[in-house]
């Protein structure tokens, strides 16, 4: 044993085939003997835990940053989204409560409550008058099959969209190109746009909250820190095609996208209503509306958008685009890549939430690949 509770390095031998084909079949061939001398950090460890699963946090705790792993087990891996899914399993030893930073479930449906109640800006009853019609059935939703021959929207009171959050997130819905594989060019407008609508919606009540829940759990030392990741989160672009940045979190959530033939994303409720009202979005049935009596509610649905269908697209109807916007935040942050269960108003609904593997940010933040509600 050495000094410092470290063992001494083990060392193995083995002959390596240089050769092609039977090595007793080749006189000539080439021997090498390889010497590989392992030293192990500290006591205990065996051969087997130097060699873990790429996507696993198991003998990896607190290992330093490095760009070209999967997924990631330093301290700051919670800050950067980019922890692997075993982070708190292997590396908080009494389970994920065991840190004040980490957020707990119970954690999750108290702010999503508060969240709820601070959207101020949702529709009223009076606004929005809905006309779902026909319900599909699970074998019905893949059939493209136009059950409903009215819109899904009898009336909407556009009075809305002036307020401020609304204004400048609709500003945002025509830059972007919908079709996967063709390059997105960002002007410098559309720039000002994506930094007007942070600045908007980082104005209300709703998203002061979560901020403050954010930075209570240290992932973020200040607002302008805040709002400079939400950017890069939401609007860095990335590629879902060949190579060409084509696409963004924004762009596939909010907008939606047309990849391989079909409707991608698109789950918000303003961008339909304003398509459908254009004739470009044909609302064909839905295959469940939420419990909620009051907006937001969440409908899901199948629609064809100007010759493309979406088989299954869940929506909130009504709400606010910082709600929207802050949930799906909440949720790619504290639960990327699985379920994140929350309460509002009383009822149960959970968000799914995908990180874009392909491409990172920063010191390897992650991009959004998609969120959305899941519907039954």
């Amino acid at each position: 044993m050495a000094s410092g509770g470290y063992s001494q390095p083990a060392t193995s031998s083995w002959e390596v085939w240089l050769g092609n084909g039977d090595k007793d079949a080749a006189p000539k061939a080439v021997m090498m003997e390889v010497t590989l001398s392992i030293k192990p950090k500290a006591k205990g460890i065996t051969l087997h835990d130097l060699y873990t699963a790429p996507d696993s946090c198991e003998g990896r705790c607190g290992e330093p940053y490095n760009e070209e792993d999967e997924c990631h087990c330093d301290t700051d891996c919670e800050r950067h989204h980019s922890c692997c899914e075993d982070y708190y399993r292997h590396c908080w030893p009494e389970g994920f409560s065991s840190s004040r930073d980490a957020i707990t479930d119970e954690d999750l449906l108290r702010i999503s409550e508060q969240l709820y109640k601070a959207d101020h800006n949702k529709a009223k009853m009076t606004d929005i008058v809905l006309n779902p019609q026909y319900q599909a059935s699970p074998d019905e939703t893949g059939d493209q099959e136009d059950r409903s021959p009215q819109p899904l929207y009898k009336y909407v009171n556009e009075e809305l969209f002036s307020k401020p959050t609304y204004a400048s997130f609709i500003k945002l819905l025509d830059n972007y190109q919908r079709v996967t594989g063709r390059e997105e060019e960002v002007t410098a407008e559309e720039l000002r746009e994506q930094d007007n609508f942070l600045k908007e919606v980082m104005k209300t009540e709703l998203m002061k909250k979560l901020f403050a829940f954010l930075h209570k759990k240290n992932r973020y030392g200040s607002e302008q820190e805040f709002i400079a990741d939400l950017k890069e989160m939401w609007f860095g672009l990335y590629s879902r095609g060949d190579g060409e940045q084509d696409s963004s979190g924004f762009e596939h959530v909010f907008s939606g996208e047309v990849k391989k033939g079909k409707v991608s994303g698109f789950h918000n409720w303003i961008r339909f209503y304003l398509l459908e009202k254009q004739g470009i979005v044909n609302y064909f049935s839905h295959n469940f509306n939420g419990p909620w009596d009051t907006y937001p509610d969440v409908l899901g649905l199948q629609f064809n958008w100007d010759g493309f269908y979406k088989e299954v697209g869940s929506a909130f109807i009504g709400s606010s685009p910082e709600f929207e916007f802050g949930l799906y935040t909440l949720c790619f942050i504290a639960r990327p890549g699985r379920a994140c269960h929350l309460s509002l108003g009383g009822y149960s609904l959970s968000i799914q939430t995908y990180t874009w593997t392909k491409s990172t940010y920063g010191n390897g933040k992650k991009f959004i690949a998609t969120a959305y509600v899941i519907s039954p």
